[in-house]
C-alpha cells in the first residue's frame, strides 16, 4: 500500500494536521493503535440501571485563546459548548462527551483504528511502515504520539545519538490514575471542581455538571497527582479504583460505600513536565514530521497547534511531493 501522507496518531493533534492538508487538497490517512478516536479526549459511557451515563476520563476541557483554534471550533458547530466549573475562567466541554469533539472533527478523513505500527524505516522516495502484518509506503510521515512512543519507534532507525532522537527523548512526560465514580441523584454536590495540586487527587470533577450530560445520577472524575500516580501506575484498575474512591468521597462528603460505580483508567502519558518548546520536530529533508501536545504543553489547544504547523510545513513545500 501506498500513502503520500501518512499521520500516525488519532488525536487532536493528528485530526488538526489531518484537516488542514485535507483542506489544502491532500488526502493523508491517519492511522491508530486505539479502538476510538481523540486519544486522550476521551469519554467511557456506562449503563447503570437502565440509564446512560458518561465520563470524561481524559482531557477535562479545552481552552481556545488562539483565533485559528476558536475559528475551529466554530466551524464545527454544535461539537462543544462552555462549561462553567466555578473557577471564573472560561472553559469549553466536548459535545455530548469530550470525545464529540475529536468525533466531529475526524468526520470525511482517512482514519483507520486498531492499527499498530511496529517499525518505522527509511527508504528511497520516503518511509516505510511495519503495521500489524501489512506494510505502508509513504512519502510524508507524521508521528503525533506521546514522546517516549515516538522515541520507541525512531530509536533503532535513528540511533540515541540522533539530534531528533535526543530532542524527543529530553521530552518528560508522566502518568495520571483517572477515577470515575457515580452516586445517587441527590448525593452531595459541593463543588463542580477543584484542583488541588498539593493532594493525592489533583483534580475532582463534577462530571455530570457539564453541559448535555446526564443527570440521572452523579458522576465524578478525580485525576491523581503525578507522585501518586507514579507510585500507583502499575497497580491494576481494581486496586487503584479501591485506593482513589475513599478520597474522593471524603472530598465531596458521602460514603464510599454509597457510590454506584467506580473504575480507574491508567493514562501513562498524561502530562507534560519538560515540553520540546517547538510546535514539532523535522527531519533534514523535511519528510518526517513529529508532534503532539508534549511540544508546548499539555493541553488541547497546544496538541491543536503542533499539528496545524507541522500541516502548513508540509503544505508550504509543494515539491516535496
Amino acid at each position: 500500500m501506498q500513502t503520500a501522507i501518512t499521520i500516525i496518531g488519532a488525536g487532536m493533534a493528528g485530526l488538526a494536521c489531518a484537516r488542514r492538508l485535507t483542506s489544502a487538497g491532500h488526502t493523508p490517512l491517519v492511522i491508530d493503535k486505539g479502538r476510538g478516536i481523540g486519544g486522550r479526549m476521551a469519554t467511557r459511557r456506562v449503563i447503570l440501571a437502565k440509564d446512560e451515563i458518561s465520563f470524561d476520563h481524559g482531557a477535562q476541557y479545552l481552552t481556545a485563546r488562539d483565533p485559528g483554534f476558536a475559528a475551529d471550533l466554530h466551524d464545527l458547530g454544535l461539537a462543544c459548548a462552555p462549561w462553567d466549573d466555578g473557577s471564573g475562567a472560561r472553559r469549553l466541554v466536548g459535545l455530548p462527551g469530550m470525545s464529540g469533539l475529536p468525533r466531529a472533527m475526524a468526520a470525511g478523513l482517512d482514519v483507520k483504528l486498531n492499527r499498530q505500527v511496529t517499525a518505522v524505516r527509511a527508504v528511497p522516495g520516503g518511509w516505510e511502515l511495519d503495521i500489524d502484518a501489512t506494510c505502508i509506503m509513504t512519502r510524508h510521515l507524521v508521528m503525533t504520539v506521546p514522546a517516549p512512543q515516538a522515541a520507541a519507534l525512531l530509536g533503532p532507525l535513528l540511533g540515541p545519538g540522533h539530534c531528533l532522537y535526543t530532542q524527543i527523548a529530553g521530552v518528560l512526560m508522566a502518568p495520571c490514575l483517572t477515577l470515575m465514580a457515580a452516586f445517587p441523584a441527590d448525593a452531595p454536590r459541593p463543588f463542580r471542581s477543584r484542583a488541588s495540586d498539593d493532594q493525592p487527587l489533583a483534580w475532582i470533577a463534577q462530571d455530570s455538571s457539564k453541559p448535555v450530560r446526564s443527570r440521572t445520577l452523579t458522576s465524578w472524575v478525580a485525576q491523581a497527582s503525578t507522585e501518586w500516580s507514579e507510585r500507583h501506575l502499575e497497580d491494576t484498575p481494581e486496586v487503584v479504583a479501591d485506593r482513589m474512591l475513599p478520597m474522593l468521597a471524603a472530598a465531596i462528603g458521602v460514603a464510599p460505600e454509597s457510590s454506584l460505580y467506580a473504575a480507574a483508567h491508567r493514562w501513562r502519558y498524561a502530562r507534560t513536565i519538560t515540553p520540546l518548546g517547538a510546535p514539532f520536530l523535522q527531519s533534514g529533508d523535511g519528510t518526517l514530521h513529529v508532534g503532539g501536545d508534549w511540544c508546548l504543553g499539555a493541553r488541547v489547544e497546544a496538541a491543536w497547534a503542533s499539528g496545524t504547523a507541522i500541516a502548513d510545513a508540509i503544505i508550504e513545500k509543494p515539491g516535496r511531493f
